[in-house]
């Protein structure tokens, strides 16, 4: 391990905690191509896992309050994204997770492009618990698959005319909950070696003292700005996504 390499884990996982601490995800946008200059792909992804956990969680203690205000929305999506994983793993074996990731970033492209031109967003103002529940059991499914939970119930979210506090009180456990399952499931592959619990001992810190950076920021944002937030997020990840895809 040279200085170079630490700098960029250090680069990466600042970025990638920022912008968790910001939006409530997003780690991986951020991060991963710093990641990936220096270290191979199974060992950063196995990193990333780990550091969007632990940002989430100081992004979860944040909204606390809003999730125990209405735990049963939160259950709406993560109990179906939870029986969606295993199923998102099982269709990985029959369709490319390339070609799978290629079609989420053309759907992120349109979805994000479209509302961020938009003047005013629209407003699902009535109770919605059945899609709710797809949405969430898609992103499980997509988690599965091809490590996209966040990518539904983000557009989902958006759309919805929550508070910021609520809506981050759904997407950040999501999030943290799949991630924490897919962090177990490389565990027993054998993917945290002794290099990359060096590097994550590197990493960490800088990802904690960056998201408080960035939650500092979300605390200041307007419930409006926070969903305009949301809508730009989709459109710079499926940027990322798609030319990840074509490189």
């Amino acid at each position: 391990m040279n200085s170079d390499t630490v700098l960029y884990v250090i680069t990466g996982a600042a970025a990638g905690g920022f912008i968790n601490g910001l939006a409530g995800f997003g780690t991986a946008l951020f991060a991963l191509g710093f990641f990936l200059t220096v270290i191979p792909p199974l060992q950063a992804v196995a990193m990333l896992v780990v550091l969007s956990v632990v940002t989430g969680l100081q992004g979860v203690w944040v909204v606390r309050g809003a999730i125990g205000e209405n735990p049963r929305r939160l259950a709406r999506f993560l109990l179906p994204g939870l029986i969606g994983i295993p199923l998102g793993v099982l269709i990985l074996s029959v369709i490319d997770a390339g070609t799978l990731k290629a079609v989420v970033a053309a759907m992120l492209l349109l979805y994000g492009g479209y509302f961020t031109l938009r003047a005013r967003l629209p407003r699902f103002e009535r109770p919605t618990p059945f899609w709710d529940m797809l949405v969430g059991f898609l992103g499980g499914v997509l988690g599965g698959a091809a490590s996209l939970s966040g990518a539904l119930p983000m557009m989902w979210c958006a759309l919805r005319p929550w508070p910021k506090q609520e809506t981050r009180a759904v997407l950040q456990p999501f999030n943290v909950v799949v991630l924490a399952v897919t962090t177990i499931l490389l565990a027993l592959k054998g993917a945290y070696t002794r290099e990359t619990l060096i590097y994550l001992a590197i990493a960490i810190p800088a990802a904690l003292l960056a998201a408080q950076l960035g939650i500092t920021v979300f605390k200041r944002l307007s419930d409006t700005a926070f969903r305009r937030l949301l809508i730009v997020m989709t459109l710079v990840s499926g940027v990322v996504l798609l030319l990840r895809e074509m490189l």
